[in-house]
């Protein structure tokens, strides 16, 4: 039986590296995996505390989760997709220009 502790370690380990993808890439595709990245880590700290205390609640609520980042996911790519169309690039200090 493997420890709680690696499970979430895990997990911050994940969030970590999701959020220095946040703060530190400028291609807007990066910044969305690194986005799915911390949502996976949310989604195993559901996993395991309902592991641990053997209930369901955190696999419906992981199972709700990875619903709304499927359609999630189907709508930024999309709009990634127009963004690139439009301005021949996607990275973000070129997306501030679309405001006007």
């Amino acid at each position: 039986m493997i420890p709680i502790v690696y499970y979430l370690a895990l997990a911050v380990i994940l969030f970590a590296l999701g959020i220095l993808g946040v703060l530190l890439r400028k291609n807007a595709i990066v910044v969305y995996m690194s986005l799915e990245l911390m949502f996976n880590s949310a989604n195993l700290v559901f996993i395991t505390f309902a592991n641990y205390f053997k209930v369901l609640d955190g696999q419906a609520m992981v199972i709700f989760a990875m619903t709304t980042a499927a359609a999630e996911v189907a709508i930024g790519l999309a709009l990634m997709v127009m963004i690139f169309r439009v301005k021949g690039s996607i990275d973000i200090d070129q997306m501030n220009h679309l405001k006007g």
